[in-house]
């Protein structure tokens, strides 16, 4: 696969959505690189129902599907791989339990130290941010442009920009380095999320290509 292009992130707001299916098969038929459910409320039930839903709709558009800090709920619904934070199961605890092909990627903030640390660790990306004002985080911690910059020069493995990316500011985490863009507000809180990620994707071709 290839870690390059945009990277939807669901909240649980939009998963409460009655249409959030239709809205989701959508959003992934735009031609997006990944798609990551992020759960922070509900019961895991329900986290697995949607889940099981969600893998569905992301085979039929060939798009891996990521799981937001939950490793088990990763096994368990054979999802394509897991995002990590800083206070989530280390790389290589999540590597073994979910088998050599799985996705893992890392949580960084503004730090290349942890940066370098996922790689070393055998991160399959890692994930900077947040560098605009967010909608979704709004007390997410800060990142530089910069780091991106300085990520680029010294990391061998695909770098994410995340927090209050939207078409009006993607061109410059491009411009400083990120190879995925990783958008929540700009595409679920969007009026036509569909026509929202096809918009972020043409920019994103535009400017790779």
């Amino acid at each position: 696969m290839s870690f390059s292009g945009i990277y939807p992130i669901t909240d649980d707001a939009f998963m409460h959505r009655p249409d959030h299916e239709d809205i989701l098969s959508e959003v992934a038929g735009a031609g997006i690189a990944m798609l990551q459910f992020r759960a922070k409320h509900g019961d895991r039930d329900e986290a697995r129902s949607q889940v099981a839903r969600l893998i569905a709709v992301c085979r039929r558009h060939e798009v891996p599907l990521i799981i937001n800090d939950d490793v088990e709920l990763c096994a368990q619904c054979g999802a394509d791989g897991v995002h990590l934070g800083r206070t989530d199961p280390d790389i290589a605890g999540a590597r073994a339990a979910l088998g050599a092909g799985a996705i893992i990627g890392a949580t960084c903030h503004d730090s290349l130290e942890l940066a370098r640390s996922a790689q070393v660790q055998g991160a399959d990306y890692v994930a900077f941010g947040r560098f605009f004002p967010s909608v979704s985080k709004p007390h997410a911690p800060s990142a530089r442009l910069e780091t991106l910059q300085a990520a680029r020069k010294s990391l061998d493995l695909p770098i994410t920009a995340i927090g209050g990316i939207d078409r009006d500011n993607a061109a410059q985490a491009l411009a400083a380095g990120a190879d995925l863009l990783a958008v929540i507000h700009a595409i679920f809180g969007a009026s036509d999320p569909g026509a929202a990620a096809r918009e972020l994707v043409r920019m994103h071709a535009e400017y790779a290509g």
